[in-house]
């Protein structure tokens, strides 16, 4: 996935973003992070081909699996029936799903840990169960691209490490490209290899993910100081951003 010169608004000359160049490599994880209303879901739906942008244009290889946020449920769907949508593209007009179509759905739930709940109706799971079915549709579709609006969003913080790890081996062993959306730079020091901010006023910056995360570039983005903090756990470091809110009391 390339984006090449890229803008975009809803009322004009109010740039949500401008002048975005930048390519995804596959295997690679992309975090993308903005205060609420900067553009970041814009920018998935556009990349995806949902909305077109203003200026510039995308150039896309193979199919995108774009994963929303499930925040809420109107369908009565089991979550087999909800992945089986991901086969869609290769039915017929009138087509029915066949029984490669059920395996490969079930396969994708198995890798997102759902297989015990294929036959469970969507609209009765959880927040985090729901988004991994959807996470589970988009890899039936069999995408090179995994595009993510805030995939942890929804889910607790070991449902949250279960997720990010879940994207790392997509990326790693499958080769996939994933671009994922998030409000907590935590996320993306822990799986990313890139980081885009999305500043304010059409700004944004882009580049590796240690580098763009910085203390400096995250206070800007956030409006209040931020510190990054290093742990050292068996042999291991884990890195963390901490907002200094200074609250009086």
């Amino acid at each position: 996935m390339e984006a090449h010169d890229i803008g975009f608004w809803y009322r004009p000359g109010q740039w949500l973003f401008r002048h975005v160049s930048l390519s995804f490599a596959p295997g690679t994880i992309t975090a993308l992070l903005g205060v609420n209303g900067s553009g970041k879901t814009t920018f998935l739906r556009s990349l995806c081909g949902v909305i077109h942008p203003k200026e510039g244009h995308f150039v896309r290889s193979g199919v995108i699996g774009y994963v929303p946020q499930a925040l809420y449920a109107e369908h009565a769907y089991s979550a087999l029936d909800m992945v089986l949508l991901g086969r869609s593209r290769y039915l017929g007009r009138f087509g029915a799903p066949g029984h490669s179509d059920m395996e490969r759905a079930l396969a994708c739930l198995d890798d997102v840990g759902l297989a015990g709940l294929a036959h469970a109706r969507y609209d009765q799971l959880s927040g985090g169960q729901r988004q991994l079915v959807l996470l589970a549709r988009a890899l039936a579709t069999d995408c090179v691209a995994l595009v993510l609006d805030e995939p942890a969003s929804a889910l607790d913080l070991a449902n949250a490490g279960l997720m990010l790890k879940l994207l790392s081996r997509l990326a790693a062993e499958r080769g996939l490209t994933v671009l994922f959306t998030t409000h907590q730079p935590d996320h993306a020091l822990s799986v990313a290899d890139k980081a885009l901010l999305f500043l304010g006023d059409g700004f944004h910056t882009f580049g590796p993910v240690q580098e763009t995360l910085s203390e400096a570039n995250l206070s800007k983005l956030y409006g209040v100081p931020v510190k990054r903090l290093a742990v050292t756990d068996h042999d291991r470091i884990f890195e963390a951003a901490i907002p200094l809110y200074r609250i009086d009391r």
